[in-house]
């Protein structure tokens, strides 16, 4: 099972777009994918129409308890997607940090969780909020490869900057480094802007920055209106092309073991 992270400290850059558009690539590829929703707005949970504040359990749950493989499971929801399954957030995970942030073993919570069900996927990607804390820490100690989300556009490149120092801190933590991949996205080649902040990834991150770009792309939106992957709303379009390269070139990396 090959866990993907997708973060970054600052929102409105694409996240929830990427993974879900990732997810729908690999599960037309016969992927099992879980999508695991850390953010407390949900965002990714509602995408799929689960009202998750209706719900029983959720990834909440993971943190209240030691949870056993079983339980794991029971907290799942399908989507209709045969080969796609969510753990969805609640609000509830807002609260994380002032109850159980200063507990002891709060930091790989979803790590266990993952190794419990690591025969039930082939990929795991996991929606963080843009809030340094007790479920971004979470996220990043569980995965094989951070992607990063950046727009094109001057503020989310201080954003970056604020990642890449958090990265810094947590390595210091961890026994391997971290594997990550910088995702230009919003990318408006009309705009000396986008140009500008393009041009800049690539001289302060060189080789950690994926080389394509994800376009603007308007099918995104309507996508999420049908409550639709990317790529079975609208298959052609620059933007689900954009994301098949990109998931082309994340796959090599993982097979290189770069």
């Amino acid at each position: 099972m090959v866990v993907w992270t997708v973060a970054n400290q600052k929102g409105g850059v694409g996240k929830t777009t990427s993974t879900i558009a990732l997810a729908g690539l690999l599960a037309e590829k016969g992927h099992r994918v879980l999508l695991v929703d850390t953010d407390p707005h949900a965002s990714l949970s509602y995408y799929f129409g689960i009202e998750s504040e209706d719900l029983e359990l959720s990834v909440y749950d993971l943190f209240l308890q030691v949870s056993t493989k079983e339980q794991i499971l029971q907290s799942l929801c399908p989507t209709h997607y045969p080969n796609i399954d969510i753990l969805p957030a609640t609000m509830g995970l807002a609260t994380l940090d002032r109850s159980l942030g200063n507990k002891g073993g709060m930091g790989l919570v979803l790590k266990k969780a993952m190794r419990e069900i690591s025969d039930e996927y082939d990929y795991v990607l996991i929606d963080c909020p843009p809030i340094l804390g007790v479920l971004m820490v979470n996220a990043l100690a569980a995965c094989d490869r951070i992607i990063v989300p950046v727009q094109t556009e001057f503020l989310a490149l201080k954003g970056l900057d604020r990642m890449m120092k958090t990265l810094e801190i947590m390595q210091g933590e961890q026994t391997s480094l971290f594997k990550y991949t910088i995702v230009p996205t919003m990318f408006d080649k009309r705009t000396k802007a986008s140009l500008l902040a393009y041009r800049t990834l690539q001289e302060r991150y060189g080789k950690f920055v994926w080389p394509g770009v994800i376009p603007t792309d308007t099918n995104f939106r309507n996508a999420s209106v049908a409550q639709k992957v990317p790529s079975d709303f609208a298959a052609s379009t620059r933007g689900v092309t954009a994301y098949r390269n990109l998931l082309t070139y994340l796959v090599n990396l993982n097979t290189g073991n770069k």
